[in-house]
């Protein structure tokens, strides 16, 4: 196992670690805090000298947003850095999650020598738990992020076998032959870092999401001098976030939203309802802040945010002012002039707390005209339809809805043009390497960096699996591993695969027609039916004419199509092929669709 190098740079910033007193620090649970111990039989990676190519091999996070993982691999040794989730596509009908394809990690997981994690968010966590079903690795994060892993694992029954150690910015950690640093960074979530990786071609720096916050809510600004030591030092490569390439100017600082808050709760006289990200912990502080200034209790509602408020109380990232923090039921006894409730639902999802108070589903809160609402957040792409429909559902309720079209209600985590040419002209690399953004991202982030000085054959716009080989004087494109999305339905790995795609396609948008006929095990006559059945194509009261056409469509296919094989037995399925393609291109050529068609034959 690597050992873990706790020594820190003097000279630069720390992490935003707050200082709290000794009684208020958490217990410490499944993650470790020393220094690990290498297993027996593990084997120590031997150096490779100068001049050995490393290999750099995106699995997510190119071409699309999420589902973040990115291997890198000298020698005998790979770590890997985040592994994300992603969200299924309009087009990817019953699927909860996308995960990326962890074929050639479980082919290669003996040279495995750890799992770095950026920050704790989904996008680049979310699939910890999945990998680790796979194989085992020791994971460095910092302590938020460490700790919301360690709720996933304790969900999926991972955490007791799980070396999960916890680093704070200006450490290094030796993981074989590389040596990575921790770099604070801003981010919508606390404990985001940069990773500095140290390898025998060179350091490559690789950003993870990022903002410029000069007024950061907590802790400090990032920690731009050591960007500036690097590129000073000599930086191989640069993967940064390509997510706002397309903004200019420079992202907005996270304080700008508690002056929306403040102006908001001023003066009301209604329950205030808000909704965000769980993870923005400095946007939970915030709406806390406001409510304390003006008197209000805060009650927690939907699993996630309670999660989430729990571990940053513990961890000390949150501050919640004496008294201020009640339980849901205590609200009711409250003026409703006096109670902040911040609740899930950002996003619209159906069985968040927002979605069911919106739709008079939950328990203990119904919305009405004495209440506001603030969606402090931004639609997701794709989920704009879902996020609209609650918003209309609670205007119907009478509520005064406040959402960031317009208000100052949410601000992006990732950096912005100008932000991004600050971190090119601070490394100065020799190769730029655009990640985290769909492909018009990467290709305007190249744009960006070859309009700085860099030339043009030095930028590499990869796909997911390619093998980009670098060494001190080139980089290339060299092959390809295995990659892709892996779709998880339920408790279901993998097992939703293109058919099955294809058929849920083919039933939502043009049903089903069912056609049953029982056959004589004699000689293969017509016993009963043919009976029509359909789900999601026509109402049968309301087209009987159809229904008798597909009856004797059905008749004529059976007459056709020769019911019997050569060993004289019935050929199902001949008759089953007949059937479906007589009535497929009849129902194609009347209505101009193609329901699926399933013809059941029984023998009698």
């Amino acid at each position: 196992m690597a050992e873990k190098n706790t020594e820190k740079r003097p000279a630069h910033k720390q992490s935003e670690r707050p200082a709290r007193p000794q009684s208020e620090r958490p217990v410490r649970t499944q993650v470790e805090h020393r220094k690990p111990a290498r297993k027996q039989g593990e084997r120590k990676s031997v150096g490779r000298p100068p001049g050995g190519k490393l290999k750099i091999i995106p699995l997510g996070g190119l071409n699309e947003i999420g589902k973040n993982l990115t291997v890198y691999e000298y020698g005998d040794d790979i770590i890997l850095v985040d592994v994300g989730l992603g969200f299924p596509d309009d087009d990817m009908y019953g699927v909860d999650i996308v995960i990326p394809d962890f074929s050639y990690l479980v082919k290669n997981q003996g040279r495995i020598r750890g799992i770095f994690l950026t920050h704790g968010h989904e996008d680049h966590i979310g699939a910890v738990p999945y990998l680790l079903k796979n194989l085992n690795a020791p994971i460095y994060a910092t302590r938020l992020t460490a700790a919301l892993v360690n709720l996933k694992l304790q969900e999926h029954g991972l955490a007791q076998k799980t070396r999960l150690h916890t680093m704070e910015a200006g450490q290094s950690q030796k993981a074989g032959v590389f040596s990575v640093e921790f770099i604070h960074v801003n981010h919508s979530i606390a404990d985001a870092v940069s990773l500095a990786i140290k390898t025998p071609a060179g350091t490559v720096v690789h950003t993870g999401d990022f903002k410029i916050d000069p007024t950061p809510i907590h802790g400090d600004m990032i920690d731009l001098a050591r960007f500036g030591q690097l590129g000073k030092e000599g930086v191989l490569a640069l993967l940064s976030d390509s997510t706002n390439i397309e903004k200019p100017g420079y992202s907005t600082s996270e304080s700008k939203v508690g002056e929306s808050f403040d102006r908001l709760f001023n003066g009301c006289n209604k329950r205030i309802i808000v909704t965000t990200f769980a993870s923005n912990v400095h946007r939970l502080q915030q709406v806390i802040n406001t409510a304390a200034k003006y008197g209000r209790k805060v009650g927690i509602t939907g699993r996630s945010m309670e999660n989430i408020i729990k571990v940053s109380l513990e961890l000390g990232y949150l501050k919640v002012p004496k008294n201020t923090l009640v339980e849901m039921a205590e609200l009711k006894n409250m003026p409703r002039s006096k109670q902040v409730i911040i609740t899930t639902g950002s996003q619209g999802e159906d069985r968040s707390a927002l979605y069911r108070m919106a739709f008079s589903g939950h328990k203990q809160v119904e919305i009405g005209p004495e209440d506001r609402v603030i969606i402090s957040a931004s639609a997701v792409p794709g989920n704009e339809r879902t996020v609209s429909n609650v918003i209309d559902e609670l205007f119907h309720k009478g509520a005064d809805v406040i959402y960031d079209k317009f208000s100052d209600l949410h601000v992006s985590g990732h950096a912005c043009r100008e932000e991004l040419k600050m971190i090119l002209a601070l490394t100065r690399p020799q190769f730029f390497i655009p990640v985290h953004g769909e492909h018009r991202m990467l290709k305007k982030h190249a744009a960006v960096a070859i309009e700085m000085g860099m030339p043009s054959k030095n930028t590499i716009i990869a796909e997911l699996g390619n093998v980009i080989e670098l060494t001190k004087k080139s980089a290339k494109i060299n092959g390809s591993v295995t990659a892709g999305k892996v779709l998880i339905d339920g408790t279901g790995i993998g097992d939703v695969g293109a058919v099955v795609l294809r058929d849920r396609k083919v039933l939502a948008e043009d049903g089903m027609v069912v056609v049953v006929m029982n056959l004589s095990s004699q000689d293969g006559s017509l016993v009963s039916g043919p009976d029509i059945i359909t789900r999601g194509f026509i109402y049968v009261k309301e087209s009987e004419d159809t229904m008798k056409d597909l009856k004797r469509i059905a008749l004529e296919a059976l007459a056709h199509s020769g019911g019997t094989g050569r060993s004289g037995r019935i050929d199902y399925n001949a008759i089953r092929s007949a059937v479906k393609h007589d009535m497929s291109g009849f129902l194609y050529k009347k209505t101009r669709r193609s329901p699926m068609i399933l013809p059941v034959i029984m023998e009698i």
